[in-house]
């Protein structure tokens, strides 16, 4: 492979070559032309753009542009008609924008960043204010918004599913390092409470990958079928064939222990592991680099696995690891999906009018953020104006860049903004000094930006270093006064972010640890629907796999909301501590569905009667356990989370292994969520930090 092409589908290269030259092109022909003021200025419109995400591949790309660009000119005309013909207030103008423009946050996720992004194209038009005539910034975004839409649609038929690719072979790749990091350390993995953790972390990864993978499949034309991405859907399915068995645990560390003493299995295991986990990594980078795999075999490492089983039979461990490293060996070498799948849709979009209607209601999250964000603003705006603040619009886009959904989210983007700020100040301060040319000086601009984007979205903070040095040389060439903007852009800075975060903690927060009990009985929902689909007599794989699929999300939002909420100021540590341990058995409960899936699908079932026993065993288990997370009334006791009898003259079967074991964990957790309510908190409020 060519060195080019190395550089060139590199992840951050790649993005980092596509923002800078959207960005710096329009500068360069201005500048060639002798108009560098113009293309400085139309340089402020891929901002928007990236705010909007209007960068994103989309069936519908070419109207989302259209609705972009449409957004941001009658927010720019507005702003001004409001401000210079009506004389309305600047405060009560970003506040009255916010909530008008908060209802695309109803219609669905993608729709939502639109806001951000029509907000800044105003804080943007409120430079230019009585320095440009009125029709010059709308127009500006409107040109600006079709560069870049052509541009972006350009660059991804050059490079071709590249955002894809990317998203792909970094599923492959954390796919490579749980199994790893699963299976190579396996007998010190003998206590839950010190094994399960790390192994969640990377296991919320993947399923974030999974989830991100369905929203751009769904975003492909024809809903991903077209033939130009059926090898990648192909790839994608192969991925959650491997997420199914990678992830099933057989949660008997005795039986582990007493089979690595008696035979040499630790070794064999581990190179088992050793050798899937390197080929994935090389899929990782033949998706990523755009070639064709080659041929894979691990049939030695197998066999000594079969052998380890058949020499051992009444140990269950060497049997589960052939059976699913096998299945895995075989996935890796056909590169075929065990089963074909539809997609979950995974993208709702609510149509305009109910979106509006579902908007106007105080429980709507969407005014609810659109009214934090505007009065936020309008406070930066009165202090800009109190303290007649000579720049006092990069107050308003501090705001803007700094505010994420959630408080652990914005408190990182702060400090990443201020410190890159300031160091970023004072390298400017002293490159300014130098007095560079012209031309070295857009050349210097030109590589830093490269860079900058180049860290971007691995570091936010040293990212923010490379743009503060380019905002100020952009002023310096525009008004010739970047060393009189230093000082009020780093106070600007501090105030935007000390707002921002104000605002997370006073307007509406959202903790998450007032959400854990909500988003554990959504959980616990899914794992109901999961088991009633796995003892139907002959269920649908599709439908299985979606419902898995449902499975692992909501344990995923789960597990997510919990580690959010121990980052959060003032609440209490014991009953996260017990939802810790809480989480840690649901987890338990989502791997043992996993393994039903399989054995549903290749028709391992129970009898109807059976069957039934079970399935109304774990529905009151599942019921009472929600009931328990709701409110401390008389719940059911232990008893009733028995499993039905066994009968001597048949069988254990592994279907009942599992239900067994799904049962015996809901009996804990039904146990701690006793515990937990006794330090619950109220209504997501503060609460005192116990030591």
């Amino acid at each position: 492979m060519t060195l080019w092409r190395r550089l060139f589908y590199h992840p951050e290269v790649n993005y980092a070559l596509r923002q800078t030259l959207v960005l710096c092109l329009p500068v360069g022909i201005c500048w060639l032309f002798g108009n560098l003021q113009m293309g400085l200025l139309f340089s402020l419109c891929p901002a928007c753009c990236n705010v909007a995400g209007l960068d994103t591949p989309h069936k519908r790309f070419f109207k989302r542009l259209i609705i972009g660009g449409t957004l941001f000119a009658v927010s720019s005309i507005l702003l001004q008609v409001m401000l210079e013909n009506w004389h309305i207030p600047l405060p009560l103008i970003m506040l009255s924008l916010a909530l008008l423009l908060g209802v695309t946050g109803e219609i669905s996720p993608l729709h939502a960043r639109l806001l951000p992004g029509a907000l800044v194209a105003t804080i943007f038009t409120l430079s230019m204010v009585g320095l440009r005539p009125m029709w010059q910034a709308p127009v500006l975004f409107a040109a600006g918004t079709a560069w870049y839409g052509l541009f972006n649609w350009a660059w991804f038929r050059i490079s071709e599913e590249q955002p894809m690719r990317e998203t792909l072979s970094q599923l492959y790749l954390q796919l490579a390092d749980y199994f790893e990091a699963k299976y190579s350390l396996l007998t010190q993995h003998t206590d839950p409470e010190t094994a399960l953790p790390p192994l969640l972390t990377r296991q919320q990864q993947v399923i974030d990958l999974i989830a991100l993978l369905y929203q751009q499949l769904h975003m492909l034309p024809q809903n991903g079928h077209h033939h130009h991405h059926k090898r990648l859907f192909q790839r994608f399915q192969v991925a959650l064939d491997l997420q199914e068995h990678i992830t099933v645990s057989l949660h008997q560390p005795e039986e582990v222990q007493k089979l690595v003493e008696e035979s040499h299995a630790e070794a064999v295991i581990r190179r088992n592991a050793q050798v899937i986990s390197a080929r994935l990594r090389v899929i990782a980078d033949d998706i990523l680099y755009h070639r064709l795999s080659e041929r894979f075999t691990m049939a030695n490492e197998l066999a000594a696995l079969e052998k380890i089983a058949a020499r051992n039979p009444e140990n269950p461990v060497g049997q589960f690891c052939y059976y699913h490293f096998s299945r895995i060996a075989r996935l890796l070498r056909t590169q075929r999906p065990l089963y074909r799948r539809d997609l979950m849709n995974t993208q709702p979009r609510l149509p305009f009018w109910p979106a509006l209607k579902s908007y106007l209601s105080f429980k709507s999250v969407a005014l609810r953020n659109a009214a934090r964000l505007g009065i936020i603003l309008a406070i930066g705006s009165s202090l800009g104006l109190f303290f007649n603040l000579p720049k006092p619009y990069w107050i308003l886009l501090t705001i803007m860049l700094v505010s994420q959904n959630g408080y652990n989210a914005t408190r990182v983007r702060i400090q990443h903004r201020a410190l890159g700020t300031l160091a970023g100040l004072l390298i400017a301060s002293g490159l300014l000094k130098l007095e560079l040319p012209e031309g070295t000086t857009l050349l210097c601009m030109l590589l830093i930006t490269l860079l900058s984007y180049t860290v971007l979205r691995k570091n936010y903070g040293l990212a923010m270093v490379g743009m503060t040095v380019t905002a100020v040389y952009t002023l310096q060439l525009l008004a010739m006064n970047g060393v009189h903007f230093l000082v009020p852009r780093l106070v600007d800075t501090l105030i935007g972010c000390a707002l921002a975060f104000g605002g997370t903690i006073w307007l509406w927060p959202q903790w998450q640890s007032g959400l854990l009990r909500q988003n554990a009985h959504q959980a616990l929902e899914t794992y109901q629907d999961a088991i009633r689909l796995l003892l139907e007599e002959n269920p649908d794989a599709s439908k299985l796999a979606y419902t898995r699929m449902q499975v692992n999300q909501a344990h995923n939002k789960l597990f997510t909301s919990l580690n959010q909420a121990m980052q959060e100021p003032g609440f209490n540590s014991h009953y996260l501590a017990d939802m810790r341990l809480w989480v840690t058995h649901s987890q338990f409960v989502v791997e043992h569905i996993n393994a039903m899936t399989i054995l549903a699908r290749e028709h391992y079932m129970l009898p109807e009667k059976l069957a039934t026993e079970y399935l109304q065993t774990c529905e009151i288990a599942l019921q009472s356990c929600q009931q328990r997370l709701l409110y401390d009334g008389p719940g059911s006791e232990n008893n009733l989370f028995n499993a039905p009898e066994l009968h001597p003259d048949m069988p254990l079967t592994e279907m009942e292994r599992h239900l067994r074991r799904v049962i015996s964990h809901l009996s804990v957790m039904h146990t701690i969520s006793s515990l937990a309510w006794k330090q619950r908190p109220h209504h997501g409020i503060w609460l005192t930090r116990k030591a």
